[in-house]
């Protein structure tokens, strides 16, 4: 993908969305229920979508709404609701929505106590935390963000009980009876005004802020940082993660500078990012390009995506960390430095991040365990403590407390910053230079994606691929040790190929919103073998596509 001209530099007031015009289509548009384009599509990270594309409006989310209450109904989730939303323009509307909805159908809803914004990896921990010891009357939530999306996408997602992403089984049951209530035009939602909503008795405030940063010392050691004087600096890039770091500041005494606190649902302060879009990826060295440049001035910075479930690490070294780099220093760091740990808990990874992890982990000694890409696969490890640490190669991680008990289920890029402040603290060295001496030990892996064009029927074609199908036996001049369809962790479905090499890999997966497929590539002889492992990557997905006739 070409770097377009405004990639990293301040987003010109031409590229702003029009925020009233969006807010109106949000309220006037109605989907057509006949166009699958325009249907509800409730997959791992929830709806998503734009007022403007009739993607993401009242009709959506009154119907979404509907069909979690049915869904609590039906599998007899009787506690507290936890509704919280981001900084989007469209979260606030979607917010009044569902609340109407909710307080219809006399569930029992928490709110953040101000009507304020809450990041995701807090309502992971209010749910977890509100669940502890309890057998029946369980909590779950709702989490109406889009992420790192552009400013004018929506977002709304479900977390059942287990406080993290919710399953397939979860997600295609709220999806079906959602359209199926969307489809009927909305005459069996329940819904009341907002105002008599906002004043029922079910509808609680509450303190999720405090109650999240009172507990950050059970998974941090925050002392050591307060008492090693690390500088730092954090970007919330206009999210929700903005009051939680006021409340650290405030809480812990921390020298820790907020470096951009505006919160603008226009997000008219980012820098754009690679494709010339405003897009909020704390993973983005262009979308990042305003916090590096200030990477002289701290000891270590770091910034979040709009609902925090992500990270970005900033040193004076390296600039922004790959995030591959950063979780294998924080496995690194993490397992020599938690020695309540269960000694047979294992690393969880996605299958697409880097074999450097599987490196760190094999010479510490511990179990990987590489599962499809997604979240929701490491939430029952996490909750049973067999996973001490979960990652994923873009930018989302968590762990357990300090104790060895879960955290949060979802990912959590609040604790991934600190964590980068704490081994600065106790080690004095940065997670750059902690990279570059692993590189010295393991090998430097080149990592990266690339994306080429598929039509609908190629990325099926592609999702249904078996390890026979691959015929090659070399991989860039090494015997494939490997041909996975399935993740060697859990033994779930990839919905693509991944094959394996002694000093290289690559995945092949098909695109769930584009018409392309992603292909992952990584190797530890350098660029010049990449390619190689890139270009017969190609070959052998082009072959399955031929074989099947494509």
């Amino acid at each position: 993908m070409e770097v377009h001209e405004l990639a990293g530099k301040k987003a010109p007031g031409a590229m702003l969305t029009d925020l009233p015009k969006l807010v109106t289509a949000y309220y006037t548009l109605r989907p057509n229920v006949h166009d699958p384009a325009e249907r509800i599509a409730f997959g791992t990270s929830g709806h998503r979508g734009s007022s403007l594309r009739r993607t993401f409006n009242e009709d959506h989310i009154v119907a979404v709404t509907q069909a979690i209450c049915d869904y609590r109904e039906a599998n007899d989730i009787t506690g507290p609701l936890f509704l919280v939303k981001d900084t989007h323009a469209l979260s606030e509307p979607s917010f009044t929505t569902a609340l109407e909805v909710l307080a219809g159908n006399g569930v029992d809803v928490f709110i953040q106590e101000d009507l304020g914004v809450t990041p995701t990896p807090v309502v992971s921990h209010a749910i977890l935390t509100y669940n502890r010891e309890r057998d029946s009357g369980r909590a779950d939530g709702i989490v109406i963000t889009p992420s790192h999306n552009p400013p004018e996408d929506g977002g709304f997602k479900y977390n059942p009980p287990s406080g993290g992403p919710a399953g397939t089984d979860v997600t295609r049951w709220v999806e079906d009876r959602a359209n199926e209530i969307l489809k009927g035009g909305n005459t069996d939602a329940i819904r009341i005004p907002y105002e008599r909503a906002l004043k029922k008795t079910s509808t609680r405030r509450w303190d999720y802020v405090g109650r999240y940063v009172d507990d950050l010392r059970g998974v941090l050691d925050l002392e050591a940082i307060r008492a090693g004087g690390v500088r730092m600096a954090v970007d919330p890039m206009g999210g929700s993660s903005l009051p939680v770091w006021k409340s650290v500041v405030e809480r812990y005494g921390l020298s820790l500078e907020i470096v951009n606190p505006v919160l603008d649902p226009a997000f008219g302060f980012m820098t754009v990012d690679r494709d010339g879009k405003i897009r909020m990826d704390c993973s983005s060295p262009y979308a990042m390009a305003g916090l590096i440049h200030l990477k002289e001035s701290y000891d270590v910075a770091f910034g979040n995506d709009p609902d925090a479930d992500r990270h970005g690490i900033v040193t004076r070294g390296a600039g922004l960390l790959n995030p591959n780099h950063y979780l294998s220093v924080a496995i690194w760091y993490l397992f020599q430095n938690r020695p309540d740990w269960n000694p047979g808990a294992a690393v969880g990874k996605t299958l697409v991040s880097s074999g450097m992890i599987d490196r760190v982990a094999a010479h510490l000694g511990k179990r990987v365990l590489e599962v499809p890409v997604g979240f929701k696969w490491f939430v029952d490890g996490l909750i049973a403590g067999s996973f001490a640490f979960a990652g994923e190669e873009s930018a989302g991680a968590s762990f357990l407390r300090k104790t060895g008990r879960v955290w949060t289920t979802d990912k959590d890029g609040i604790i991934l910053n600190l964590l980068a402040a704490e081994i600065v603290a106790k080690t004095g060295r940065d997670p750059g230079e902690i990279y570059t001496d692993l590189t010295r030990r393991f090998g430097e892996p080149v990592y990266e994606r690339i994306d080429a064009a598929a039509n609908a029927e190629q990325k099926t074609a592609l999702s249904r691929l078996a390890p026979e199908h691959i015929t090659a036996s070399v991989l860039a001049g090494e015997p494939i040790l490997a041909k996975l369809t399935d993740a060697p962790g859990n033994g779930a479905p990839i919905g693509g190929i991944k094959v394996i090499a002694e000093n290289g890999w690559f995945a092949a997966r098909p695109s769930g919103t584009e018409d392309v497929y992603k292909v992952y590539t990584e190797s530890f002889k350098g660029r010049e073998h990449l390619l190689k492992i890139q270009e017969e990557a190609r070959r052998i997905v082009l072959d399955a596509f031929q074989a099947a006739g494509l």
